[in-house]
């Protein structure tokens, strides 16, 4: 599962998983965020906020994200990893060579300045 929270006054989605993430989970934040996007063009960010990284419950549900990041990813102008897990460097130095946002990691308890460094465009 994924829960997802859009707050429109800072243009920011935070994404945090609960358990192996589903194709399903993917729809669910396309669902709440394209709505947005239509409307305002653009996000400042979206912070993936997890203790440690989940993985996928299924090869499909990897593809769907893959689809997710490559139809969104020049709407979105910052992505911050908040975790613990060896996961969020690795995906710092990976993702920026993928997409136009600028990316950044953060330990988990470093929420609030992740959220400032989102907001600071």
């Amino acid at each position: 599962m994924l829960n997802v929270k859009l707050d429109e006054a800072k243009s920011i989605v935070i994404l945090e998983p609960d358990g192996e993430l589903s194709q399903t989970d993917f729809k669910q934040v396309a669902n709440i965020v394209d709505p947005y996007l239509e409307k305002s063009g653009n996000l400042n960010g979206i912070i993936i906020y997890t203790k440690s990284f989940p993985g996928w419950d299924s090869f499909s549900a990897l593809i769907t994200h893959i689809k997710f990041v490559k139809e969104h990813h020049k709407k979105i102008s910052h992505v911050a990893f908040v975790t613990d897990s060896p996961i969020g460097i690795f995906a710092e130095h990976i993702a920026s060579h993928f997409v136009n946002a600028e990316v950044k990691s953060f330990a988990f308890s470093e929420l609030e300045k992740s959220k400032k460094w989102v907001s600071s465009i």
